[in-house]
């Protein structure tokens, strides 16, 4: 994903055809089960079904370039005797240029591997970085 995202101006940029993106980005939506590492670039691109312009087009594009390349990395679960549950929190407060919400996130493993993921916009607007923090560990299961 390209740098300071949210600072890119693309009011001049030509506008191209819905349809194709928004089955790209479903698409690439069901492959974020077994690539967890697209998940943030699949999310912020979604977030421009309505608008799109070009440079969301091509940042796309690179998305599927970047899951050509890494095809043959995977998930790998392995029985072992560490065989232990931890999970990790985080928030980034007011991360929404437009809407001033956070953005909370979550991940569990058991041993070698990830279960669960989960990353997604705060529904309130929280006024400082451990409120957002609060909220980001209320969501987690």
């Amino acid at each position: 994903m390209i740098t300071n995202w949210k600072k890119i101006d693309a009011s001049g940029e030509k506008e191209v055809d819905p349809t194709l993106y928004r089955q790209l980005i479903g698409s690439l939506m069901y492959l974020v089960n077994n690539s967890p590492d697209i998940c943030f670039a699949v999310n912020t691109l979604s977030q421009f079904m309505v608008e799109l312009k070009r440079v969301h087009w091509a940042a796309t594009k690179h998305i599927l370039r970047y899951v050509c390349r890494t095809i043959i990395y995977g998930l790998k679960y392995t029985r072992g005797d560490d065989v232990r549950l931890s999970g990790f929190t985080d928030a980034d407060w007011a991360g929404s240029s437009v809407n001033g919400k956070s953005t909370s996130g979550y991940c569990f493993s058991i041993g070698s591997g990830m279960i669960a993921l989960c990353s997604k916009k705060q529904k309130l607007v929280t006024l400082s970085s451990a409120e957002a923090e609060y909220m980001a560990t209320s969501i987690a299961p």
